[in-house]
């Protein structure tokens, strides 16, 4: 079914059905009450919830509506878990939606913890985010993926970062029987050779130090996590990965084309000059894209290109390539939508797994946000 169809089914299904029978069963419906009852609709998200039903021992609290209630907690854009149970104390159209009659049956936040734990180390959010990605554009051509990575905070304390000691030698021919080291390749050139597991397996995931020059030409540091973004036509992020704040930009790039290549087809791949490399470029080729990357000054030809940007602006001419290249604000917008309402803002939890649990909950609330605005 072609996306437009299938959005269209959606939406007809929850306007015209979903929302006045909830009204009637449940009260007024909020804008946010809405918003929920359309992820959930979408997502479906407890058909990814495992059922332990029959097994020895205190059975287990369900698992379908706590895992409803941290999409809730996304939509509703709740910084903390304490937060959230409170809300769902008083909000009935809410806890009903999510599963719980009563506010006796909310579970305690010692039993969302351990839920949330094992949604982080089966990655439930990743699984329904990446489902609803591979449906939603398994018949569509996307012309153009912005690639960026944000920011994240964490409370946890940084691993110090140990660069390997580097023996130096003397430049010119070596003497009579010394053995030369050969230079290690750098992470790039490994990843030419390895597989999407490899590639992952060697990405560092720990807390780390980071440091970015912002917009404003300042460089700023943060202790957390850094969060890489592929982001479709349409603000909609399709593939995300979460590494230490101390990586590189570029060092991402390539596993992160892999994912998104497995699961839509597109055309351009829009980069800025971070991502300024040889091998990104042979490894968007090679997918059968058409990269195209902001220039990195430091690879020389900056004073050729200004010169040359320069001459065609006098003249009122614009590439091709400059004007596809504008649609990597995309990316923009999506980091600045997530942290501000759908909770990337505000990471109360540690570690790398359940750091990306809890992004990825936001990442999928806001997916079906925008592929539902699609449609207006």
């Amino acid at each position: 079914m072609l996306l437009g169809a299938m959005l269209s089914d959606f939406w007809r299904r929850i306007q015209g059905d979903l929302f006045p029978w909830l009204a009637e069963e449940l009260g007024p419906l909020g804008d946010k009450h809405k918003q929920l009852i359309t992820v959930l609709e979408v997502a479906r998200i407890e058909s990814f919830v495992h059922s332990w039903s029959g097994l020895p021992g205190r059975p287990l609290r369900e698992r379908a509506p706590l895992a409803r209630a941290f999409v809730a907690k996304a939509v509703f854009g709740l910084g903390q878990t304490n937060m959230l149970i409170e809300r769902l104390a008083v909000d009935k159209v809410l806890r009903r939606l999510c599963g719980w009659e009563r506010p006796g049956e909310v579970p305690s936040e010692a039993t969302f913890s351990r839920a949330f734990a094992e949604f982080a180390a089966s990655g439930l959010p990743v699984r329904v985010h990446a489902d609803l990605i591979e449906k939603s554009h398994a018949d569509r051509l996307v012309g153009h993926i912005a690639r960026d990575s944000t920011a994240i905070e964490a409370r946890e304390k940084p691993v110090r970062m140990v660069a390997p000691p580097q023996r130096k030698r003397k430049r010119g021919r070596p003497r009579k029987g010394e053995v030369v080291v050969a230079k290690e390749p750098r992470r790039l050139q490994r990843q030419t050779g390895m597989s999407l597991p490899e590639m992952l397996a060697d990405l560092p995931t720990a807390c780390t130090v980071g440091s970015k020059r912002n917009a404003k030409g300042h460089v700023e540091n943060w202790i957390g996590y850094k969060l890489h973004i592929d982001v479709a036509d349409g603000d909609i992020p399709v593939s995300c990965l979460l590494t230490s704040a101390s990586l590189h930009d570029s060092q991402a790039a390539i596993p992160l084309a892999s994912i998104t290549a497995g699961r839509l087809t597109n055309l351009y791949d829009l980069m800025d000059s971070a991502y300024d490399a040889p091998e990104i470029k042979e490894k968007c080729r090679a997918l059968g894209h058409v990269a195209i990357i902001d220039a990195n000054p430091r690879r020389g030809g900056k004073a050729e290109t200004e010169l040359e940007a320069k001459a065609r602006r006098q003249a009122g001419y614009r590439l091709a390539e400059d004007v596809r290249y504008n649609e990597r604000s995309a990316a923009e917008r999506v980091n600045s939508a997530l942290k501000d309402s759908y909770g990337g803002r505000f990471v109360r939890v540690r570690g790398h797994a359940k750091v990306f649990c809890h992004l990825m909950f936001g990442i999928l609330a806001l997916s079906v946000d925008q592929l539902m605005r699609l449609l207006t």
